[in-house]
């Protein structure tokens, strides 16, 4: 059995977030910062009490005889108490005999176009530390993009104004962005887990590696820009975190009413729909918060009975990206426009072209992860390089179609030329006749063939089978 390190790194970077938050609230208060002091522990407190609903709600404490752990988690002593309890179940394991196991039938990855299908006996014990990491693996995510990331935008928005950073702040916003990073990381392998449930997946550490500057460079990056633009324009920053937030918090439940299912009935049996509505508001809410940072790796579909979407779109992934990064530029732009004096200590447009090359670094190595360090890249049913491309030629043939009409091209265009000038035509035809050897005016009379001949032909052939259908469909009703 597996040493339960996850747990462990949840659990302290739960803790020690909440304690430097806590020291740094205080020293706000101390300092008269009372809208400081209110949003930090607003950015600590809420995620804390999601944290313990989600804990909660997984182990099913509310129909146990459970009173002692249900008072913990009013005490916002949850996560340790659950933490606890997984080391005491670890330790116990070996000691005494188990009174049944379940089997579980995993398959592994194909080797020559096969895959084997392996048995394997899990204890009750394991079980139950089973459940205990997928439990803090969920609230690694909602501590991430709930709390955390809030969390270091303030912190890092405070640090402008100030222009400067005190030691609880700092240790702060270092705990925080690992905290996030961490549970983009748990987010990435809780969805290759779900989507590839029937295999037996082993995550090699190049591929932890690979994740972890991935999620970096990319969160850190984000944090950043929406700071800057924040800090020169801060009533405008609103509608653009409003606009993300509610388009990724709508566009499960549009997908879900274009699809025409059922209302999901299964996520539990003791919920009624009131509260069945309120777990899938909340589930939404949550793939908003993480879509506001950083792309999403668990896609959420409402009408799937694991409410989670298995299949790997490529396109949608290439028009996140796409779009992400060419807002992160227009707000980068804004900013260095609309940017004040303030900012005279350092040069505005290195540290502009710095973000958007880190921006693109956490790409490169999201291709890097998903091109060689996946561990089901051999089950993608398309190869990732050829699913973008395909998504970019898409775009660029949309561009293209979408371009004004005062600009024709090909047929049109020609025509066009053509009416204007026919005197022109008529000489480069009369030319063209008495020089059949030059090789320019022979190009040029191809060239008209070619728009103008075919056409007409097909044209021809269209009306003549018009013609004989109609003549047919007469004759046999006479």
């Amino acid at each position: 059995m597996r040493f339960p390190s996850s747990i462990l790194v949840s659990v302290s970077l739960f803790t020690a977030e909440t304690t430097a938050a806590l020291y740094l609230s205080s020293t706000y208060r101390s300092a008269g910062d009372q809208i400081w002091q209110g949003l930090t522990l607003l950015f600590t407190l809420a995620p804390s009490v999601l944290v313990q609903l989600t804990l909660t709600f997984i182990h099913r404490d509310l129909s146990r005889d459970r009173p002692l752990v249900l008072l913990l988690h009013i005490l916002q002593l949850g996560p340790v108490v659950r933490c606890l309890e997984a080391f005491c179940i670890y330790g116990s394991v070996g000691r005494v005999e188990e009174p049944y196991v379940s089997i579980t039938r995993k398959k592994q990855m194909p080797r020559g176009g096969q895959s084997e299908e392996v048995e394997r006996q899990v204890g009750q014990a394991e079980g139950k530390l089973f459940t205990h990491r997928a439990a803090f693996s969920r609230t690694s995510v909602i501590q991430a993009f709930l709390g955390s990331a809030p969390q270091l935008t303030l912190q890092l928005y405070i640090c402008v104004l100030q222009q400067g950073v005190s030691i609880g702040r700092g240790t702060l916003m270092v705990i925080s962005l690992l905290s996030i990073v961490y549970g983009a990381l748990r987010c990435n392998i809780l969805a290759i887990k779900l989507k590839y449930d029937d295999y037996e997946v082993d995550i090699q550490p190049v591929a932890y590696l690979c994740i972890f500057l991935w999620r970096s460079f990319e969160i850190a990056t984000r944090v950043v820009v929406l700071v800057l633009f924040s800090s020169v324009l801060q009533f405008w920053v609103l509608p653009v975190v409003f606009l993300n937030f509610l388009v990724f918090f709508l566009y499960p439940w549009i997908l879900f009413w274009y699809s025409h299912s059922p209302f999901p009935e299964n996520i539990e049996k003791t919920l009624t729909r009131v509260g069945t509505t309120i777990v899938l508001c909340l589930l939404t809410f949550l793939y908003a918060g993480i879509n506001m940072f950083c792309w999403s790796a668990v896609q959420v579909k409402l009408n799937d009975p694991d409410l989670i979407n298995k299949s790997q779109n490529w396109y949608r992934m290439a028009v996140y990206y796409m779009l992400r990064f060419v807002e992160n530029a227009s707000l980068l732009l804004l900013w260095y426009i609309y940017k004040t004096d303030f900012y005279e200590f350092i040069y505005a447009p290195l540290l502009l072209l710095q973000l958007l090359v880190a921006y693109a670094i956490a790409i490169l190595f999201m291709l890097i992860f998903y091109q060689f360090c996946h561990p089901c890249r051999k089950l993608f049913s398309s190869s990732m390089t050829q699913g973008l491309w395909d998504c970019s030629s898409l775009l660029c043939l949309m561009c293209t179609s979408a371009s004004p009409p005062n600009r024709p091209k090909g047929k049109a265009a020609r025509e066009e030329t053509a009416h204007k000038e026919p005197s022109n035509e008529r000489a480069n035809d009369t030319v063209s006749d008495s020089t059949e050897g030059a090789p320019n005016d022979t190009t040029y009379d191809m060239l008209n063939d070619t728009i103008y001949d075919i056409p007409t032909e097909v044209e021809n052939n269209i009306g003549g089978e018009l013609n004989g259908d109609v003549s047919h469909s007469v004759s046999c009703n006479a």
